[in-house]
């Protein structure tokens, strides 16, 4: 981003609420055979519109060089598919789908969510980005368009293949550097009587609980749902309903409709979620400005426990190679020398290194065979699915670690 103006409202943009240093992509994973070799690093500085709230990411690289050739996959994790599963169950329910209805999920990932409509009957169709990742959702028998979202490529398909009862984006929006050009393709590929639901992690949570290693390069935009409301009414929609989520360590899921679509009125919990990003102060740019000085608490006290932990020569191990263990272990300056390893189940990332710190990803068999003293889990929004997964650690007295949003050993 060239010059400092809201990608939502085109306001100069005057106010950071989170300068996090330079970083690597964090899903730029790193093979053996190139670790001798240079990484790039990029600004990662988050800065806020005070006109419309919309906080933003300054823009370095391209999603076209990110989402290619992507190695994150959505199946690895069993909570997250169980909670598609109850979502697909619920809208079908909710919204009368049928075998004469049709479906467009903006970034499918590997079919994670849409292979549960096949027992339905319902018709669907993914669009996703990366080629390696469609394969993926076409192995499960989906349908997909490998393209970026966005207005032309939505009107597009929707002359092809038509316009939809329901779009879905699951974590998403965020991704989206042009967010006008996606909400308008969404307007443009919606029927009249149809619906949109998205969900994204909530701002609110991001600031309340210190979430700054959510904070990553793919992650263009950071959202309210005073401002969502704002994009989606700019585009001829509106959002009617909204759920608070557990998922990546507190998310919305809106509702939205076409704003002249009368059959759906404004809920009480849409004006609940409104009230409580108010009263918090999200409409206020001070707000923004204080989230600073807690991102340098957590640094500080994390890289002092580690340092304690290692002077007295425990051995100290990681789970997670996710995303945003990245932000956190880059923007922390933690690396070899505390941490031997990250165990992660996704294969695709087993023998590769992490971005930046060259912390080396193993099997999860690795723990049982080296007895680590400490686990740091890097995903800590998979806290409880974790916690499960590694008791047998408990075994040999290993205890495990979340920085966030405070310093926990339990």
């Amino acid at each position: 981003m060239d010059n400092k103006y809201c990608r939502f409202c085109g306001h100069t943009l005057k106010y950071t609420m989170a300068d996090l240093g330079l970083s690597p992509i964090s899903n730029e994973y790193v093979s053996k055979e190139n670790l001798d070799r240079g990484q790039y690093y990029y600004p990662l500085h988050v800065m806020v519109c005070d006109k419309c709230f919309l906080a933003q990411a300054m823009e370095y690289k391209a999603p076209e060089q990110i989402f290619t050739d992507y190695k994150y996959f959505s199946s690895f994790s069993t909570s997250w598919l169980d909670h598609c599963k109850k979502y697909v169950d619920m809208i079908v329910d909710r919204l009368s789908l049928n075998q004469d209805s049709f479906i467009y999920e903006i970034a499918c990932n590997d079919g994670y969510l849409l292979q549960y409509f096949k027992p339905f009957g319902i018709p669907v169709c993914g669009i996703e980005p990366a080629e390696n990742v469609a394969q993926e959702a076409r192995k499960k028998g989906i349908d997909v368009e490998v393209a970026f979202w966005g207005e032309s490529t939505a009107t597009q398909i929707a002359e092809q293949r038509g316009k939809a009862d329901l779009i879905i984006g699951n974590n998403v929006l965020a991704h989206v550097p042009d967010i006008n050009s996606f909400v308008e393709g969404i307007h443009v590929a919606l029927k009249p009587t149809g619906t949109v639901t998205m969900e994204f992690p909530h701002l609110l949570k991001l600031i309340k609980l210190n979430q700054f290693d959510t904070i990553y390069q793919e992650h263009f935009s950071y959202f309210s749902l005073l401002t969502v409301e704002k994009i989606f009414l700019k585009h001829g929609m509106k959002v009617y309903d909204v759920e608070e989520l557990e998922t990546h360590g507190g998310s919305l899921r809106i509702y939205v409709a076409h704003q002249d679509n009368t059959a759906y009125e404004t809920t009480e919990r849409f004006n609940k979620v409104i009230a409580d990003e108010k009263e918090f102060g999200l409409d206020k740019i001070n707000t923004y400005e204080d989230f600073a000085n807690s991102i340098k608490r957590i640094k500080m006290n994390s890289t002092k426990l580690l340092i304690q932990l290692k002077e007295s020569g425990k051995k100290v191990a990681a789970f997670g190679a996710a995303a945003k263990g990245n932000t956190f272990l880059n923007y922390c300056g933690i690396g070899r020398e505390y941490i031997d390893y990250v165990a992660d189940s996704s294969i695709p990332k087993q023998g590769m290194y992490l971005p930046g710190t060259r912390i080396p990803i193993v099997s999860p068999d690795k723990i049982m065979e080296d007895k680590p003293d400490y686990i740091i889990l890097l995903a800590w929004n998979l806290k409880d699915e974790l916690s499960r997964l590694l008791e047998y650690t408990r075994e040999w007295g290993c205890k495990l670690i979340t920085f966030i949003p405070d310093t926990e050993i339990f």
